[in-house]
């Protein structure tokens, strides 16, 4: 039986759009591309990853501080800087902690004093000669053009602690011998004779964020000081007790 004209001419019709969708789908086809491998997941994480903050144990000590020491009036900006000697001085443990916006500004090496350790500090004091670091909260003064180049003076706000760290000349500056150069010689830091020395190329910039009333806790796991400390112990006897 044949077809009539008009069928002949659907059937054209279906046969023409089964080849353009035929051509269209091959043309627009893309053709197989190879994606690079993706980063290695510590590469990732190295990307995004906010900076290292304090241990928890070592913030909230250090937080107490800090809100006992600016009640008390001792402290006037919102700036932390903390020190957490029982960490090796190959490590970055110094943290300075913008609080009204809750960001982490350095995170660096720091040195302790010679006669406190070797890569490990163990021993503290305030005793004048002792080459020995102090324990405790500081307040950030102003600065100084010294031996070191830019200097930052030191309060010490705890009686027997640290309250000697002006008499000894306890200062933040930069040293040469904190460097990743310098541990791969010794495996560890040089060390001060108790200044918490920071690495030449950025303690500029950290004294300069820092000076000026702000707050420096350096911390330890000595329990007659974590017994001890008024700062650590903020009651409201003691916030009425006035200056030490």
């Amino acid at each position: 039986m044949g077809l009539d004209v008009k069928g002949v001419v659907a059937l054209r019709v279906i046969a023409a759009g089964v080849v353009a969708s035929c051509l269209l789908s091959c043309a627009t086809q893309p053709a197989a591309v190879r994606q690079p491998p993706p980063p290695p997941p510590a590469a990732r994480a190295t990307s995004f990853s906010p900076v290292a903050w304090p241990r928890r144990e070592v913030l909230d000590l250090a937080l107490q501080a800090f809100r006992c020491g600016r009640s008390l009036g001792y402290i006037d900006r919102p700036l932390l800087t903390v020190i957490d000697y029982s960490l090796p001085s190959t490590e970055r443990r110094l943290w300075v902690i913008d609080l009204a916006r809750r960001r982490v500004l350095f995170n660096e090496m720091v040195a302790h004093g010679e006669n406190s350790g070797d890569n490990f500090a163990v021993a503290f004091s305030n005793r004048p000669g002792s080459r020995q670091s102090s324990l405790g909260l500081f307040r950030t003064d102003d600065t100084y053009d010294g031996e070191h180049g830019l200097s930052l003076r030191l309060t010490g706000l705890e009686p027997g602690v640290n309250d000697l760290a002006r008499e000894r000349r306890i200062v933040m500056h930069g040293a040469a011998y904190v460097s990743d150069a310098f541990v791969a010689e010794r495996g560890r830091i040089g060390r001060s004779w108790g200044c918490p020395a920071l690495p030449d190329a950025v303690h500029a910039r950290v004294i300069d964020a820092i000076r000026d009333g702000s707050a420096v806790f350096a911390y330890y796991p000595d329990a007659d000081w974590l017994q001890s400390s008024r700062f650590l112990h903020c009651d409201a006897r003691m916030a009425d007790s006035g200056a030490p």
